[in-house]
């Protein structure tokens, strides 16, 4: 925690209005540093009526940012919100600017756009062929290079080609009917942008200076819109860590935040303090990364450090109470701690999040109840409650799901929105409780509760329901056990460890880690950050705050042994 700026922070603060480049080490205040810089970029320009934007890549960085700067007005004459700033996720930044009010020029739609997600049933029309069976157009992302897109799709982790001409007939397609998926989103931005050159100009004019949090993970879709912009008059700046770019299969390899500093114009500013981790922890990501950050924390009187532990694979379990076991013993938070893995499949098998039984539609019903009752995501759940009532609906408009989970943009929906969020949330009179058993008591509840609502929604909204909802709400697949496993996934007393990707994490700062390693992944991490695998674990570890484990297969622990101890790991138990 800082009380007062260093004189890095104090210098990118005060710095006239041009563009910046600031790389900045993990855990080093960038929060404190950007909302700060934000104010005094607003308080330089007077009375100019631009508006200087803060965007970042997440909500979660967005709602950090913008309890930052309530925080630095609190207690003022200022009001924050009437202070002509916008703090925003850049996808959110460039849906709201470009594309509700323009895109639909470019996408020759006489719809305005919105967004699909993938369950929509009107997407089985929209499918690529992967050699083997058609995939839905949600899964294709789009790429640009030399100023001409590319359409790929990710399979296997490795990135796969797609006909250019075919893919853009594709995508078009789509378009006429409004719709975009997340990926192509940056796509008709960019498309919007370059071809009507009078929205390009007029949102120069109304952000001036923009300021772009977590620069590391622009892809190429990104970059070039932010190219774009600034031709056209926009002062950026970028602050990130390139040493953190892991979204390589977006073309967000961190390239472009480390050569911006060489363009002319602009002015690099260092980050190289960490107020994160203590030294020991500091050291090691130091060796890692080749770099000389200074750690800001003196070491504490407790356990604390960084240190490898052998493994079995049939024995992650136990590895993980014994690591739940530590962090208790060094008096740090267990749900501020956590479990990392490189993969989703092996963070979803670790914390019980295993695939729920059922097919179809119930399948999804039945995920959404655990989202609910294991996860306690009530908006993930609410989402696949709202595809699935959809789904069973008689020739639904096709940005009806949309509409349902956005209902502040669509405020005529609101009340059908109210509808099914109240189903979703109420285990007792909407989506049945997972503890039931799935085919015997959860099953006959939930077809009865979905024909009430489906009822609702004909007498109500004139919706009305498809045929035969029997056939495709049946039970086949379901089991006489419950849904949600009653076995956890750490056997001790108290509060459950959290398990989950490294990429879910990233922006974070954790009392406690155990990142757990393949052999691939650990030579990865020991050769540095020039891959994306190495920079998956310099990620991973420099989460940590006081205590830093790093699971090591027991079959390799000969081979790895000296390189972790002259990296600065020490084993477990052996202080």
């Amino acid at each position: 925690m800082m009380s007062e700026n260093s004189q890095q922070q104090q210098d990118i603060i005060d710095a006239p209005l041009t563009s910046m480049s600031i790389i900045a080490c993990a855990g080093s205040g960038k929060t404190h540093t950007a909302v700060r810089r934000l104010a005094e970029m607003r308080r330089q320009l007077g009375e100019h009526r631009g508006r200087v934007a803060l965007l970042s890549f997440s909500n979660v960085a967005v709602d950090t940012f913008t309890k930052g700067y309530r925080e630095l007005y609190a207690g003022t004459s200022v009001s924050s919100a009437s202070n002509r700033v916008e703090i925003d996720t850049l996808d959110s930044f460039i849906i709201r600017n470009v594309i509700h009010p323009h895109a639909h020029r470019t996408m020759q739609s006489n719809k305005a756009p919105y967004l699909v997600t993938g369950g929509e049933q009107f997407l089985n029309g929209f499918t690529f062929w992967n050699g083997k069976f058609p995939v839905c157009i949600s899964h294709m992302h789009v790429g640009i290079s030399n100023n001409i897109e590319n359409f790929y799709y990710s399979q296997n982790e490795k990135i796969v080609q797609l006909d250019r001409d075919y893919s853009l007939k594709l995508v078009q397609r789509l378009g006429c009917t409004g719709a975009y998926t997340h990926n192509l989103g940056r796509y008709w931005c960019y498309r919007t942008l370059r071809d009507q050159p009078g929205v390009l100009r007029a949102l120069v004019t109304r952000y001036p200076y923009i300021l772009i949090d977590e620069a590391q993970d622009i892809g190429t879709m990104h970059q070039s819109i932010i190219e774009l912009l600034m031709t056209a008059g926009v002062r950026v700046s970028l602050i990130g860590d390139p040493n953190q770019g892991i979204y390589e299969f977006a073309g967000a390899d961190g390239k472009f935040l480390s050569e911006f500093g060489n363009r002319q114009n602009v002015v690099y500013y260092p980050m190289t303090r960490n107020y994160r981790s203590v030294p020991l922890i500091m050291d090691v990501a130091n060796r890692i990364s080749a770099r000389n950050d200074e750690a800001h924390r003196n070491a504490p009187d407790s356990p604390h450090g960084a240190f490898y532990i052998p493994y079995k694979t049939a024995d992650r379990e136990k590895m993980i109470e014994s690591f739940r076991t530590a962090v208790i013993a060094a008096g740090l938070s267990i749900e501020n701690s956590a479990v990392l893995c490189r993969g989703r499949e092996l963070a979803d098998k670790l914390a019980g999040r295993t695939a729920p039984d059922g097919q179809g539609l119930i399948k999804s019903f039945a995920l959404a109840s655990l989202n609910r009752d294991k996860h306690q995501d009530y908006l993930g759940a609410f989402k696949l409650v709202t595809k699935c009532i959809v789904g069973l609906l008689a020739e639904p408009p096709s940005d009806l799901v949309t509409m349902i989970i956005q209902p502040n943009r669509y405020p005529e929906i609101r009340q059908i929105s109210r509808l099914i969020w109240g189903f979703t949330r109420d285990a007792n009179i909407g989506l049945p409780s997972s503890n039931l058993r799935a085919d015997k008591e959860w099953h006959p509840l939930l077809l009865a509760r979905v024909k009430v609502l489906l009822i609702t929604l004909d007498q109500k909204y004139g919706l009305k329901s498809a045929e035969n909802l029997g056939n495709k709400l049946s039970k086949k697949g379901l089991t006489d056990a419950p849904l949600i496993d009653p076995n956890d996934l750490v056997t001790g007393q108290g509060a459950r460890l959290r398990v989950d990707t490294v990429h879910q994490v990233k922006g974070e700062s954790l009392d406690g880690v155990l990142y757990i390693t393949t052999k691939e992944h650990i030579t990865a991490l020991l050769a540095g950050v020039n891959s994306e695998l190495g920079r998956i674990g310099y990620v991973a570890i420099t989460r940590a705050r006081n205590l830093l484990w790093v699971g090591v297969p027991e079959s390799s622990l000969k081979e790895f042994k000296p390189a972790l101890e002259a990296h600065g790991f020490q084993l477990v138990g052996s202080t």
